[in-house]
């Protein structure tokens, strides 16, 4: 089922989320509800917090950026195979160069924006079957994870720009918080309580 993404502005986008329980009820549908909603909206990561839900999980799957000319074979086909559930995920560390990429956010559409991290993240998290992982990652992949991690910890890619940056989209941003704007994609708006 395709769920609605709420936009910026919804107090769940800035607060941090809680551990799933492992009793957590209908888990496996709301993963598939999760991938099918990122997938209906074109997007490369979701997560909870972005469908109304203050939990820690987000789902990745970075084969659109597979595509990209500029990669070489071997990191095309790392891109195209990555597709991972994260429960309960848990950042161990953050090293390498510290690189800019502009990013998006389908919380936040019509925005993008340079920003910057760091190259390598290892992270320890649970899997869809709730079997444990301490992986690492590298590149455009740590770089999504990276991004959905800072979801669940209530933190969003705007929050990472310069002043003078968040002063130059202030405008855009409320004007996705008021509705005003035509996404591709199911989305529910806290200043006005609609759907599109």
């Amino acid at each position: 089922m395709i769920l609605p993404i709420v936009a910026y502005g919804y107090p769940v986008l800035k607060k941090k989320a809680i551990p799933i329980a492992e009793d957590f009820a209908e888990l496996e549908t709301l993963v598939e509800n999760m991938w099918e909603t990122m997938y209906a909206a074109s997007g490369v990561g979701l997560a909870a917090p972005q469908i109304g839900k203050s939990i820690r999980l987000f789902v990745v799957d970075a084969s659109p950026f597979s595509e990209d000319e500029e990669l070489d074979a071997n990191q095309a086909a790392e891109l195209a195979d990555f597709k991972q559930v994260f429960i309960n995920p848990t950042i161990i560390e953050e090293t390498g160069d510290s690189w800019y990429f502009k990013e998006g956010c389908l919380s936040i559409p019509e925005i993008r924006e340079e920003v910057l991290r760091k190259e390598h993240v290892k992270i320890n998290f649970f899997d869809e079957n709730l079997k444990e992982h301490t992986q690492e990652y590298s590149g455009l992949v740590a770089r999504i994870i990276q991004h959905e991690y800072d979801h669940i910890e209530g933190v969003l890619f705007t929050d990472k720009l310069s002043p003078f940056k968040r002063k130059l989209i202030k405008g855009k941003l409320s004007d996705i918080s008021k509705g005003k704007i035509s996404p591709e994609y199911h989305m529910r708006f806290p200043d006005t309580k609609k759907r599109r």
